[in-house]
C-alpha cells in the first residue's frame, strides 16, 4: 500500500495556539491544568485545562467574527486555518474528517445567541465545511476517546482506496458542566492534577483543546512521518470499564504491528492513553506487557492537557510525530512512583534519543481501543 504521510499540524490548547508553542511548554514542564472553582462539584471545584476565551477571540479575530461562532467552533476553525496557511490545497478534492465526542453540547444548557440545533455534530461539520468551502461531504468520527486518532486512521484508509489524495483531520472538545458532572458521577475526577501510572493516582483531570493535521499521500516537505499501521478492536467488556486483561488494546497493537510488518522490539517510543484512573492505567500496563513492550519508553500527556476527550488522541499523535522528528522523549508529567502491577518504562525527564518508530495507543468508553504506528522516513 502507498505511504500515508502526516504533514502540517496545529494544536490549540491552554499551552498555546500552535504546535510549536505547545511543544515549548511541554519541554519547559508547564502544565495547562489549573483549579477552577465551582460549588457544584466536590472540593469546591476541579482541576482542568481550559482555553482562555478572550485570548481565543483575539486570535480568531484574524480569520473571522468570534461573535458568530461558539468557543469550540473557533478553536477548530483556527486549527484548520493554521494548516491551510502553509499548504495549497484544492478544497473541492480534499477530504474533511471531524472528530468530537460531545461537540457544542454546552448549548443544550445555555444556547445564548445560537440555536440548540447547533449542538448536533452534523451542524458542527456543516459550519466547518462552509467556513472554508470544502466540497466533499464531511466524515464525522465520534467513538469515545479514540475518536481523534481513529479519524486519522479513517483518513488514511479513504486515501488508500482513492477517495481523495489529501484530507484535513480536525478534532475538538470542551470542558463543560455536562462532561464534568458525568465524570464526577463515576467518582473519577482527581482532587489534584492527574498523575498517570502513579501509585497514588486518583482519577482524571479534564481538558479542552482542538487540533488539526494534513494527511496525504503526496510528499510536500522533507522529514515526513508515515502512518504505517493502525487497528481498532472493541473488547466489549463494559460501557465504561476497560477489559481487565487488556484484550482489546493488545489485539489492536498486534494487528497494527502486522500491517506495518514490524515486531514489538522495533518500537522506540510509546505514547499511551494514560488517563490516571485506576482501571485504565492498569489495563494499559497489562496490554503493553502482553505485547512485549514493557521496556519501551512510555509517557502520557494527560498531566499537561488533562483528558481532552475526542481531541486527545489527535493531539497526542501530533506530539508523537514531533517526538520522532525532533528525536526527543517528552516526560510524563506528575509521575511519581509506579502504581501498576506490570512493569513499564515511564519517561520521567526530557531526553534526546534517536527515534525511528513510535506506537500511539488510545482507549475509551464502550470498550474501544486503537493502536497506530508512526515511522520516520529513512
Amino acid at each position: 500500500m502507498m505511504d500515508i504521510l502526516l504533514q502540517e499540524d496545529s494544536i490549540i490548547s491552554p499551552l498555546g495556539f500552535s504546535t510549536s508553542e505547545n511543544i515549548k511548554a511541554i519541554k519547559a514542564g508547564v502544565s495547562g491544568l489549573h483549579f477552577h472553582e465551582n460549588s457544584r462539584f466536590l472540593n469546591g471545584g476541579f482541576y482542568a485545562g481550559i482555553v482562555d476565551k478572550s485570548l481565543l477571540a483575539e486570535h480568531f479575530s484574524k480569520i473571522g467574527d468570534s461573535s458568530k461562532f461558539t468557543k469550540l467552533e473557533q478553536m477548530m476553525l483556527l486549527s484548520i486555518q493554521s494548516v491551510l496557511n502553509n499548504n495549497q490545497l484544492d478544497l473541492s478534492e480534499t477530504g474533511l474528517v471531524i472528530s468530537s465526542t460531545k461537540g457544542n453540547v454546552d448549548l443544550l444548557g445555555d444556547s445564548r445567541n445560537f440555536s440548540k440545533d447547533r449542538a448536533s455534530l452534523i451542524s458542527l461539520a456543516k459550519i466547518i465545511q462552509d467556513f472554508f468551502g470544502f466540497k466533499l461531504q464531511p466524515i464525522i468520527v465520534s467513538n469515545a476517546c479514540v475518536s481523534g486518532g481513529l479519524a486519522v486512521a479513517i483518513a488514511k484508509r479513504f486515501i488508500q482506496v482513492g477517495k481523495f489524495t489529501d484530507a484535513i483531520v480536525v478534532a475538538g472538545d470542551l470542558v463543560t458542566d455536562f462532561v464534568t458532572s458525568g465524570f464526577q458521577s463515576f467518582q473519577a475526577l482527581s482532587a489534584t492534577p492527574c498523575k498517570p501510572f502513579s501509585k497514588n493516582r486518583d482519577g482524571i483531570s479534564l481538558g479542552e483543546a482542538a487540533a488539526a493535521i494534513l494527511v496525504s499521500r503526496r510528499e510536500r516537505k522533507a522529514n515526513n512521518i508515515s502512518l504505517v499501521g493502525d487497528a481498532t478492536v472493541n473488547d466489549a467488556n463494559h460501557i465504561s470499564g476497560p477489559s481487565r486483561t487488556g484484550e482489546g488494546l493488545y489485539k489492536s497493537i498486534q494487528l497494527a504491528l502486522k500491517e506495518a510488518k514490524l515486531a514489538a522490539l522495533e518500537i522506540d517510543y510509546l505514547s499511551a492513553h494514560g488517563t490516571a484512573t485506576l482501571f485504565n492505567d492498569e489495563m494499559e500496563a497489562i496490554a503493553f506487557n502482553r505485547a512485549g513492550l514493557e521496556h519501551v519508553p512510555v509517557n502520557s500527556f494527560k498531566g499537561f492537557y488533562g483528558h481532552t476527550l475526542g481531541a486527545s488522541a489527535l493531539i497526542e499523535t501530533i506530539l508523537t510525530k514531533h517526538s520522532l522528528l525532533n528525536n526527543e522523549l517528552y516526560p510524563s508529567l506528575n509521575f511519581e512512583e509506579l502504581g501498576v502491577s506490570k512493569p513499564i518504562n515511564i519517561i520521567d525527564k526530557l531526553e534526546k534519543r534517536e527515534l525511528k518508530i513510535a506506537l500511539k495507543t488510545a482507549s475509551g468508553f464502550g470498550g474501544c481501543n486503537l493502536a497506530m504506528i508512526l515511522k520516520k522516513a529513512f
